[in-house]
């Protein structure tokens, strides 16, 4: 007979500026594998990223140093891909590979949001919550969900990919809005919770 879990917990997304978003976290190990708190974590990161109306969340986006990312992102096509990934690697990026400049946003950098060249597919290997090797391939916006949450394990946020002027820019408009985006999370939160 299987354990009835709780529901899970929405949790608070780390901002930008916070030390945790800036530093490479931790390789997740055998200890962690199979566990429970694994689990219960992966389950917590799910409801928080849908609460946020996001794409993908990393565990550091909840103040968590595991090299973890879960997502739920359609790619270019339709196709909707939801999973997980821990310790993930991205492939090495042909030279002349394609790139597609789109717009792209952060959970931790709420409400701003530009356009950024990326390329075009992504190939991810890592591991699931079990140890059991995973390899992840996106196209599209997919492959932009995959890379940018790979950043985020490397300590990187989409806005230092950016001139200084436009990060500027960026952290401008997370000030004006953040107040906006934290009500419509606060909103969802409440929905869920019933």
């Amino acid at each position: 007979m299987s354990e009835l879990r709780e529901r899970p917990t929405v949790l608070r997304i780390t901002e930008v500026g916070e030390e945790i978003l800036s530093r490479t976290c931790r390789t997740a190990t055998e200890e962690d594998f199979g566990s429970e708190r694994l689990a219960r974590l992966i389950d917590d990161m799910f409801a928080t990223m849908h609460v946020a109306d996001g794409c993908g969340l990393a565990a550091n986006q909840v103040d968590v140093d595991l090299r973890l990312f879960v997502y739920d992102c359609p790619d270019d096509d339709g196709v909707r891909h939801t999973g997980h990934v821990l310790n993930p690697v991205v492939d090495e990026q042909e030279p002349g590979r394609a790139l597609i400049e789109e717009t792209e946003g952060c959970l931790s950098v709420p409400g701003a949001n530009t356009k950024l060249a990326r390329p075009a597919r992504t190939v991810v290997r890592g591991v699931d919550q079990h140890g059991d090797p995973v390899v992840i391939e996106g196209t599209g916006y997919f492959a932009r969900c995959l890379q940018h949450e790979t950043d985020h394990l490397n300590g990187g946020l989409y806005i230092d990919r950016l001139s200084a002027r436009d990060r500027k820019r960026m952290l401008k408009q997370t000030a004006d809005r953040r107040e906006k985006v934290f009500a419509e999370r606060a909103t969802r939160a409440a929905k869920m919770a019933r």
